[in-house]
Order: structure tokens, then C-alpha cells, then sequence
């Protein structure tokens, strides 16, 4: 069983993090990582010592340039079935399936704008 049409949707929607769609046969197939899950991934590999989040715009781009690493992550656990996804056919990214995969993220064409001052935390 392998998934076909594997992509980023870019679609306005409502969720907070990266949506991906795939093909199974005859059946979509959704799969999310939240934003959440992706500023950690890339913070393990920018080692940056402060937190700042990704905006859409950028995990969309980090997926599309990840797709090859998402499509395997997504397609082991999916594989896994429903007693291993209890959201089965939905499949949730997770940073330990990650973690497990030993995916390494491609980060060469993030760009971190500066925030403004008001984003920034007062001591």
C-alpha cells in the first residue's frame, strides 16, 4: 500500500499547522503536523537558544521542501493501521514519529523575519 498524490495543502483552513493530503486507491487521505511539532523539529536543528514560532507561510514552505521525509514519516505510521492511528485514516504527526524516523529536516531556505518590538517579551 503506498500513498500517491502526496502534497501541502495550502488551501485557507482552519487548523494550526501543516496540513498534508495524499491518495490511498480511491480514498484521501489527511495528515497533520502541528505547529507545535514543527517549531521543535526546526529548533533541534537550528539550535537558536529563543523560541520563535513559524508562521504558515514558513511551514508550508519547510513541507513542501521536506516532502520526501513527510510522505516516508506519514506513510510508516499509516501503514501501522487503525490498532496503531486510532485516527486511522487521519494520521497525526507526532514529534516522536519523527524522532523515530530520524528524518532530518531540511532548514536551508527558512527565513526568520524579525518581529516587531511589540512581539517581544518584556523581563
Amino acid at each position: 500500500m503506498s500513498l500517491t498524490q502526496f502534497r501541502v495543502d495550502d488551501c485557507p483552513h482552519t487548523m494550526d499547522g501543516l496540513r498534508l493530503l495524499a491518495q490511498d486507491a480511491n480514498q484521501q487521505i489527511e495528515a497533520f503536523m502541528s505547529r507545535k511539532v514543527m517549531d521543535i523539529w526546526a529548533e533541534s536543528v537550528e539550535h537558536r537558544g529563543g523560541r520563535q514560532s513559524l508562521f504558515r507561510d514558513q511551514y508550508n514552505a519547510l513541507g513542501r521542501l521536506n516532502l520526501a521525509a513527510l510522505q516516508r514519516i506519514v506513510s510508516a505510521k499509516y501503514q501501522r493501521g487503525p490498532a496503531f492511528n486510532r485516527q486511522h485514516p487521519f494520521v497525526e504527526i507526532l514529534f516522536s514519529d519523527i524522532t523515530e524516523s530520524r528524518e532530518a529536516l531540511n532548514l536551508s531556505q527558512l527565513v526568520r523575519e524579525a518581529l516587531p518590538p511589540a512581539f517581544h517579551r518584556l523581563a
